[in-house]
């Protein structure tokens, strides 16, 4: 086939050799399966920002940094300069992703190339060798569900474990290979650490996967993996090897927030110089106001 606009640079650099045909188009992008020498490849073209249809960009990018302080400024002020910044880090967001993930033994692709905008990534097969399924349109029954289930709630674990968060995770965005889910599609990646939307987020990522999978195996409605994740990954307990019962108990105790409040007060003082209010000798003239 003719090959794309946009991948003419890349076959003009050696990067590759042909584009062989279309294989899937999506909100963020579209992707090719692609010939590299002798390996069949794929090739992610990103849309330009006014293409894309993808929504509440900025709850995603919370956390996110630019590689410099004139970068951010430009980004933040909204400039020319500031927006081609920024949609350069929203492209190589997904690439930075694949390699951390990868490298943390999450089952994602593996990354080859970025350049111009354009991904060049393994292609995810099945047994015989095709473009692999995607999980949403295959029939499972509840054996297959179960296992599938349990691994894909490990990737989620050793992705928190790397200190990512999918945010857009669904059926839609998970392959089958002949070894089980692998899963793809990380431009709206979330940094766990510095997003106030992360925790939000693992639950409805989770919650995606246990409505799908819930079908074939009804009992998965009733697990709560998602608060329970998060309830170990706040206090620090959470590994890629850590047993999960699928079962989450809230705090029963009551927070003293009177006693946080005098915290923070007392901390107020101290950093003002001052000596903390009940610490402080009682002022003569109190004695004689009227009590009321």
């Amino acid at each position: 086939m003719r090959p794309p606009a946009r991948l003419e640079p890349l076959i003009a650099d050696g990067i590759i050799d042909a584009v062989k045909r279309p294989l899937q188009s999506g909100k963020e992008a579209d992707v090719y399966v692609v010939e590299c020498g002798v390996e069949t490849c794929c090739a992610k073209i990103y849309k330009a920002a006014t293409e894309r249809s993808f929504q509440s960009r900025a709850e995603y990018a919370e956390g996110r940094r630019h590689s410099n302080s004139r970068r951010a400024r430009a980004v933040a002020k909204g400039t020319r300069y500031g927006k081609r910044v920024d949609e350069d880090a929203w492209q190589r967001t997904e690439v930075d992703a694949l390699y951390r993930l990868a490298a943390a033994g999450v089952r994602v692709p593996q990354p080859y190339q970025f350049a111009d905008g354009v991904l060049v990534m393994e292609l995810v097969t099945d047994a015989a060798g095709e473009a692999a399924p995607r999980l949403d349109g295959l029939s499972i029954g509840p054996e297959q569900a179960r296992d599938w289930h349990g691994q894909l709630i490990r990737e989620v674990v050793r992705m928190l474990c790397a200190g990512l968060i999918h945010g857009d995770l669904s059926p839609y965005n998970i392959l089958v290979d002949e070894s089980g889910p692998i899963v793809i599609d990380f431009p709206q990646v979330v940094d766990a650490a510095g997003n106030n939307n992360a925790c939000r987020m693992l639950v409805r990522d989770v919650d995606h996967l246990t409505a799908f999978f819930a079908r074939a195996a009804p009992e998965l409605a009733e697990t709560d993996y998602a608060r329970e994740i998060w309830a170990l990954y706040e206090t620090a307990d959470l590994s890629p090897t850590t047993p999960l019962t699928g079962h989450y108990e809230p705090p029963s105790h009551t927070p003293d927030v009177y006693a946080v409040l005098g915290e923070i007060q007392a901390a107020r003082e101290e950093a003002e110089g001052r000596v903390p209010s009940d610490e402080q000798e009682d002022d003569p003239e109190d004695d004689d106001e009227e009590d009321w």
